[in-house]
This record gives C-alpha cells, sequence and structure tokens, in this order.
C-alpha cells in the first residue's frame, strides 16, 4: 500500500497564468520567475514603450487631422491620377498596432507590479519590431508628402491642451505604484535611485506645464465675439457633389452666409467652376472623351463641358461615406448634375441674397484666353444681377485695374500682408489658412477693420478655436456638422483653469506620497515574516535562475513493500532543494524497530 502525503497545498493562480502566458508564453508554474529581468528582455521593453509612445503620437495626428482627410485624398489623386480613400488602411493599421502595443504594455506593467520577470514571447517581439518601423516609415513618408499638416497638431494643442495635461497627470500619477513597489525594495542600486529621480522630474514638470499652455478659449467668457459665420466651400461638398448648383443649394439649407468657388476659364471664355487641373476626377471625361480626358480643363469649350456629368463619380467613389444616407430623390438628382457656371452661381447668390467668394485659376500661357481671364470674369460680374458688393474678388491680378471698373467689389487677399499694405490695395477682408490664423494676428486685423476669414474649418474643435479667436468667418467643406455648435465646445476663465490646474496637482502629490507610505509599509511588514509563514503562492524574490522543474511532488511512503533507506526524494521549496530519504520518513512502528 502506498500512502500519498502532499508537502505543499498551492492556490490556483489563474490570472496570473493568463498575465505571463499572453505576455511570454508561460502558461505552467515552474516556468515563472521572480529573478531580475536579463538586460536583453528590458531592451526590449524599452522598444516596446518607444512604438506605444510613437504610435500614441501618430494616432493624435490623424485624430486631429480629420478635419483635412479630404485634402489628403486630393493630394494622393493629384499623384496616382486614381481616386481613393486612402485614410481607411492608415486608420485601420494605427488603430490595431495601437491597441496590440497597449495591451502588452499594460500586461509589462503588471509583470513589474507583481514582480514576475520580464520574457517578452519571440512573436510579440517580432510583431513589435515591425509596428516600430512601419511606424516611422509613416512619420517620415507623411513629413515628405504632408508636410504643412504637422501644423495641426500645434493647433489643436491650444484646444486639447488642459485636457491633455490633466490626462497624462492622471497616467504618470497612476505609475507611482509602480515605481514605489521598485524604489522601496530591500535591495538597493543605482538603478532605483535614477527611476526615483526621472519618475521625481517627470512629476514636477507636468506640475508646471499650464505656465505654459496657451489658448485662446481660457478667457473671459464676456470677451467672446460673435458667432463666425459660415461659407459654403465648393457649396457643401460631403452632401452632394462640389461645385454643382445641387452642392450650393444644400449649402443654403445649412444656412451659410456666402458661397466659395474654384474657377476656371473655358476655351471659348466662359468661366466655370472645378478645382481640379482636369476633368477627370469629378466628370465623365474619360467616357465622352477618352483622348482628352488628361487635358487641362480649360482647352474645353463650353458645350464640351456642359455636356459632361458631374454627379456620377459622387455617387461611384463616395468621398465623404454619406451616399448611404441619401435619399432615393436625392440620388437621382445627384446623377443628373453638370458642371456649373459662374454666372449660374451668382444667380443663385443673388437669388438668395448670399456673398461669393472665389478664387480663379489662370489658363495656361498657350490658351486664347490667357491674357483675358480677368475680363472674362469681371464681364460675368458685371451681366448679373448680383450686387458688387456682394461678391468678394480674391485674384491679385490686375488688381487695381479691377478695382477701376467694379469699384464696389469686396477686395479679398488670400496672402497675409502688413496690415498698412492691406490699405493701401483696398482689401477688407483676409482668407487664411487656419495655419496662419493666430488668435494676435485675428486682433490685429480685426482692430484695423480688416475682417478674417480662415479655411478649411470642418471640425466643431477647430471651428470652437476660431471662434474664440475672434475670427469673423470660416469655409466649410461641411456646414450641416458647423450648423450644430451654437457655442464653443469649451471655454473657461483663466482664474477656473487655475483652480483645476492646482486642485488636480494638489490631489496628485497626496496620492503619489501615499502609494510610496503604503508601499514602504507594505514592505515592511514582509521583512518581518517567519519564513515557515510564507506561502509558497506569497510574491518572494529568488535569486536562482535555474528552477525549472515541477515544484509540486508527493512523498511515497511504502509500508510493505519496503523501499531502501537509501532511496531519495528531492524536494523544491523557495530558495533550493531539500532532500528526503526513506529513513526520515518513518511508521512509529519502524522506529520502534530501529530502536
Amino acid at each position: 500500500m502506498v500512502k500519498h502525503q502532499p508537502l505543499q497545498v498551492y492556490e490556483r493562480q489563474l490570472c496570473l497564468s493568463c498575465l505571463t502566458g499572453i505576455y511570454g508564453c508561460r502558461w505552467k508554474r515552474y516556468q515563472r520567475s521572480h529573478d531580475d529581468s536579463s538586460k536583453w528582455e528590458c531592451s526590449w521593453f524599452f522598444l516596446l514603450c518607444c512604438s506605444f509612445l510613437l504610435l500614441l503620437v501618430w494616432s493624435y495626428f490623424w485624430l486631429e487631422a480629420r478635419n483635412d482627410y479630404n485634402e489628403f485624398n486630393w493630394l494622393l489623386y493629384n499623384r496616382s491620377a486614381v481616386w481613393k480613400d486612402g485614410t481607411v488602411p492608415i486608420l485601420a493599421t494605427t488603430l490595431t498596432g495601437f491597441t496590440y502595443t497597449a495591451f502588452l504594455m499594460i500586461l509589462a506593467l503588471c509583470h513589474i507590479v507583481l514582480g514576475q520577470q520580464l520574457n517578452l514571447y519571440w512573436i510579440h517581439k517580432i510583431v513589435v519590431l515591425a509596428i516600430l518601423l512601419t511606424t516611422i516609415t509613416g512619420v517620415v513618408s507623411i513629413d515628405d508628402f504632408w508636410q504643412d499638416e504637422w501644423d495641426i497638431v500645434i493647433i489643436s494643442l491650444q484646444f486639447t491642451g488642459p485636457f491633455l495635461h490633466i490626462g497624462a497627470l492622471a497616467v504618470v500619477t497612476a505609475l507611482g505604484w509602480v515605481i514605489a513597489g521598485q524604489v522601496v525594495r530591500v535591495e538597493r542600486s543605482r538603478l532605483q535611485v535614477v527611476m526615483l529621480v526621472i519618475y521625481v522630474s517627470l512629476l514636477l514638470v507636468l506640475y508646471m506645464v499650464p505656465l505654459f499652455i496657451s489658448s485662446p478659449c481660457i478667457t473671459d467668457r464676456s470677451k467672446l465675439g460673435p458667432r463666425p459665420a459660415v461659407i459654403g466651400r465648393r457649396g457643401a461638398p460631403m452632401l452632394a457633389p462640389e461645385h454643382t448648383i445641387m452642392s450650393f443649394s444644400k449649402a443654403l439649407q445649412q444656412k451659410v452666409t456666402a458661397l466659395e468657388a474654384d474657377v476656371t476659364i473655358s476655351l471659348d471664355g466662359v468661366p466655370f467652376l472645378m478645382r481640379d487641373r482636369t476633368l477627370r476626377r469629378t466628370t465623365n471625361v474619360d467616357k465622352l472623351f477618352p483622348a482628352r480626358q488628361d487635358h487641362d480643363a480649360s482647352f474645353f469649350n463650353w458645350t464640351e463641358i456642359r455636356s459632361l456629368n458631374a454627379g456620377l463619380w459622387f455617387l461611384r467613389d463616395d468621398p465623404y461615406w454619406t451616399v448611404q444616407y441619401m435619399s432615393e430623390k436625392d440620388r437621382n438628382r445627384t446623377a443628373n448634375q453638370t458642371v456649373c457656371s459662374l454666372a449660374e452661381l451668382l444667380r443663385l447668390a443673388a437669388r438668395t441674397n448670399r456673398s461669393v467668394i472665389f478664387s480663379l485659376r489662370r489658363p495656361p500661357a498657350q490658351h486664347p484666353r490667357h491674357q483675358l481671364w480677368v475680363s472674362d470674369a469681371l464681364k460675368v460680374i458685371q451681366r448679373s444681377s448680383i450686387l458688387p458688393e456682394q461678391v468678394m474678388w480674391t485674384p491679385d491680378w490686375y488688381r487695381k485695374k479691377v478695382r477701376a471698373a467694379v469699384p464696389l467689389l469686396r477686395q479679398t487677399s488670400d496672402e497675409k500682408l502688413p496690415v498698412a499694405e492691406l490699405k493701401e490695395r483696398g482689401i477688407s477682408t483676409l482668407t487664411l489658412h487656419y495655419s496662419q490664423a493666430r488668435a494676435q494676428d485675428i486682433r490685429q486685423f480685426s482692430g484695423s477693420n480688416v475682417s478674417v476669414n480662415v479655411y478649411p474649418v470642418n471640425e466643431p474643435w477647430l471651428y470652437s478655436l476660431m471662434w474664440c479667436s475672434g475670427v469673423q468667418s470660416v469655409s466649410s467643406d461641411a456646414p450641416h456638422i458647423l450648423k450644430k455648435v451654437p457655442n464653443p465646445v469649451w471655454i473657461m476663465s483663466a482664474d477656473e483653469y487655475g483652480l483645476i490646474w492646482i486642485t488636480s496637482d494638489l490631489i496628485s502629490v497626496a496620492i503619489v506620497m501615499g502609494i510610496f507610505i503604503f508601499q514602504k509599509w507594505k514592505m515592511s511588514g514582509m521583512r518581518s515574516y517567519n519564513p515557515e509563514q510564507v506561502m509558497l503562492s506569497a510574491v518572494v524574490r529568488r535569486p536562482s535562475r535555474d528552477v525549472n522543474l515541477m515544484k509540486e511532488k508527493l512523498i511515497f511512503s511504502e509500508i510493505n513493500n519496503g523501499v531502501g533507506s537509501t532511496d531519495e526524494f528531492s524536494v523544491f521549496t523557495g530558495n533550493g532543494l531539500d532532500t528526503y530519504s526513506c529513513d526520515d520518513i518513518m511508521t512509529p512502528a519502524r522506529q520502534a524497530t530501529k530502536l
């Protein structure tokens, strides 16, 4: 008969098994270790942190760049001559990579908190390295292809800065638990001191960051100006094909105060609305004039241009992912849209008492209207029923001639010039890209009776920021979205923000101090334990790295079959090996016989 006597009882540690199993594929108890992580594994943890932080910045960039997604796709089209939404694969891979690295970061921090050895699985290492290299490649590519878009990160920080500061403070405060657990250990090392100094320095920097945060939205509500007027940029291109009568009609339904367009001169001198150099993207020129589909749009006469369909591309490409929300009536109407002329736009604006702002593209040098393009546009304006003061003239070419021919035209410039020069040219309105619209400049222009229009403004946060900056109007592809913003998304006084700043800092200091005191108390309590009182499942440090066999064994006591006294059994304890012989395990009868 064999008697089984368990030496030790183990608690089930399902959560710990999942933690070490997912991170390092160490599902068994004997595979885990409380030893210090090797320098090699610490290096991989550093790469994981770098991947996570870089992806965090990359994700923030694309989140804020949503205002300009269509501009990005348009740039891609100009390079490839094929329209596609290039943001979809970028957003999908960014979301996947960020989720993956964030999950691994959480697992790694849990390892550190629980005193487990870091041992990232080799598949995770390959994926993390691939994510890091892919993100670096993406950053370099965007810097080469879309360099100006980095400005939106700086601009967005004026809006999100106060909230990002509080979020960063909360994360760093929570990391105090991990740092405290490493600093209050029995063993002292230079790494602990460096870690503590870096952590305290980071906290101090975060505590003082609000001194350098400047936002137009941190102001008294009494100083907030009127709501900026919204101008329909190419109509309402998210709701209907751009530069069509349907698009401008949709914009008017959203209560825009003006309509904006891009004007090109046809071969026979008719100004028409077209953004691209060619007709390929927004018409069916490839079917009606396949041999000329790559020709400049200005080398088509008005009869040819009028025969083209300007709506089917919108239903086919769905550039803003809005076709699915269109009614059947709107889809049929879209399918029958044609290219719009400047005269048609002016008639619509005059009938609805709206202003018009347009940019005029000069035809190529070999074009028959190369020298007459300004005259062609002026003739259309003079012949239309619109009031001259409702037309904002943007081109700088022959401005004096234009002012002499039609004195009441509102002179507009897209070039940021000194106030004195603007006055000399008779310019009353500036149309600037949002990256050029600084709050102090806007106040200076407004004080000199020069109104500022900012483009493109498609997101509520950017509209709110421009509102707080004091702009008079914005040009938008999404007037239906801005219509739903009756007030700035947020606005607070400097005193209110100061109170939030001081309160969050004090709470952080109290939590960090509490964490370090608790960890110190917890560690001092563990030192007072008797080794026999510490269960095997407790988190203790073991110096040996060679203990990789099963810890759970049974001692078999054979009574009748006679096991020799030299038969020994090895049992692993927390710190090494204990050896038992059969002579050490005797029944009372055998003990009496031996005596």
